[in-house]
């Protein structure tokens, strides 16, 4: 019983906690492109990952049993911890779990809670759009360089950006059309969970 109380408890948190992930996700064609991309994101976010993982294994296991030490490795660590970044950014705001402070958000009902979805999301959108061409503009500066150890062409290093605020332009306007269907038709979200893939 004791358990069972402790479950319910742990989830009443966390469900105070995800407050905007009760706004009701986008459907229809837009929903199902944004969903999709979400797992292409994500996948591609997790092989990085993987990959910054081994190459740091790889790193250190060359520094403890090789006579010399792999200096490329730093080098792809480096790139494959920018691209899971940049990866993830889109997915993380798409689903409400990017760090943020909480002092009233549990207060607000679902009218409010969409409120406020749409003004974090036109902020975002709008910081975005006011970034993405800089972040073009970089990009084609790394036509001309490359990499010190891989010998890599830093424009694709440097797109990172370019796919970060692109990935956030296209998400921010998802989660703001998210609230404003919210706000309009007023119907919180029913109780289903929400996948995590």
């Amino acid at each position: 019983m004791s358990n069972q109380a402790a479950d319910t408890q742990q989830e009443d948190v966390q469900e105070s906690l995800e407050v905007l992930n009760r706004v009701p996700r986008l459907g229809g064609p837009l929903g199902k492109i944004a969903d999709v991309l979400d797992r292409i994101l994500l996948l591609l976010a997790i092989i990085a990952l993987v990959g910054l993982s081994l190459t740091v294994l790889l790193q250190v296991a060359s520094r403890l049993f090789l006579p010399i030490t792999l200096s490329w490795t730093e080098e792809l660590t480096r790139y494959l911890f920018i691209y899971m970044v940049s990866l993830g950014a889109g997915v993380v705001l798409h689903r409400h779990r990017n760090v943020n402070v909480e002092l009233f958000h549990g207060w607000l009902g679902a009218r409010g809670r969409a409120l406020y979805l749409v003004l974090i999301s036109l902020i975002t959108v709008g910081f975005a759009l006011l970034v993405l061409p800089n972040a073009w503009k970089f990009a084609q500066i790394g036509a001309f360089q490359t990499s010190p150890t891989l010998r890599i062409p830093m424009i694709y290093i440097f797109y990172s950006s370019v796919l970060l605020f692109g990935a956030l332009l296209f998400y921010g306007l998802i989660c703001a059309l998210e609230g404003l269907l919210a706000l309009i038709r007023g119907t919180p979200r029913s109780d289903r969970t929400q996948e995590v893939s």
